[in-house]
């Protein structure tokens, strides 16, 4: 099983794209990205992501146990954000450390993607709930992110009044879209949301692939601000997916859930947002440099958390 899921992490388009991107870098072709399709990508990377948890939770309908599923996954969300802004601030700018723990709290579409098709080769069920999980563990540490550089920021420039901090930071276009579309999404009838299906999912990889490659060229020209930051975000970003996932196997054991949904609201707390977090924070922490955040991310949590989070969290549940 390890084999086969670290086969197919290497040859995802969405990590092939960024070695493209980040190899143009390297042989110094010239090319580009134009800043307004850049953005563009950005804000229908969140629309769509938005949208599409909005429709699923529509879908799945709200239980109580679905309720306080997503209230937990929120919580994680947000609370792993908050605690590792404070742990980075030790090290990285207000910027920097914020982008970096708004990507820590979200969550990786594509390893929730491998962990649901493991649990369906074991024939063990999930709900089809923990796809609006998944959406809404997007949001929480994105906002927790932007407030804490907005607050952070404007203490060092002298000026802190809480208020404006919240009101630009839940305004901010990359948290607005997100937020508004899962609820457009959310109000949105099945015939109305199939109408659109075309445009928020059948070309959602395509103009992913178009993001990484950029991601990957923003990467490369930032990668010696990784480089002297070296060993402590390339020990962050193992420690802290084991550490994430540990706090979400105590959690979610206080409660009454199936392996499945357990198991999938672990390894996405284990896993680091490489695709929403980004999108948001070139529109609204513009001086975050990618080159530490992106590689932190895709290239050392990504890979870490399918190889050795998911077998780790799985025997973890099982027998534990």
């Amino acid at each position: 099983m390890n084999t086969s899921i670290l086969i197919s992490s290497i040859t995802n388009p969405t990590l092939l794209f960024f070695i493209l991107g980040a190899l143009a870098v390297v042989v110094k072709s010239n090319v580009t990205i134009p800043d307004a399709i850049s953005r563009f990508l950005s804000l229908y990377l969140l629309f769509a992501i938005g949208f599409k948890g909005g429709v699923e939770l529509r879908h799945g309908g709200i239980t109580t146990e679905v309720f306080s599923t997503l209230i937990l996954a929120v919580f994680l969300s947000a609370f792993v954000a908050l605690y590792s802004f404070f742990i980075l601030r030790k090290k990285l700018s207000v910027s920097n450390a914020g982008a970096v723990a708004a990507c820590y709290g979200s969550v990786s579409a594509v390893t929730f993607i491998v962990g649901a098709s493991f649990l369906v080769s074991e024939n063990i069920e999930f709900g089809g709930h923990m796809v609006a999980c998944m959406a809404l563990m997007e949001s929480p540490a994105i906002i927790i992110g932007v407030i804490l550089i907005r607050k952070f920021e404007q203490k060092e420039n002298g000026h802190n009044r809480f208020s404006h901090i919240i009101h630009e930071s839940f305004t901010n276009a990359s948290v607005y879209i997100l937020l508004g579309s899962l609820l457009v999404g959310l109000l949105t009838s099945p015939q109305h949301a199939e109408d659109i299906k075309p445009f928020t999912t059948d070309i959602f990889k395509g103009f992913l692939v178009l993001f990484m490659l950029e991601m990957g060229i923003l990467a490369a020209k930032g990668f010696r601000a990784f480089i002297k930051n070296g060993w402590f975000v390339s020990l962050f970003a193992i420690v802290m997916p084991l550490l994430n996932g540990l706090l979400a196997f105590a959690i979610t054991g206080l409660f009454d859930m199936n392996e499945g949904n357990r198991f999938l609201l672990v390894i996405l707390s284990a896993s680091a947002s490489h695709i929403a977090v980004p999108a948001a924070m070139r529109i609204a922490a513009p001086k975050a440099d990618p080159g530490i955040y992106v590689p932190m991310a895709l290239v050392i949590t990504f890979p870490f958390v399918l190889v050795v989070g998911i077998p780790l969290f799985w025997w973890m549940i099982h027998y534990l």
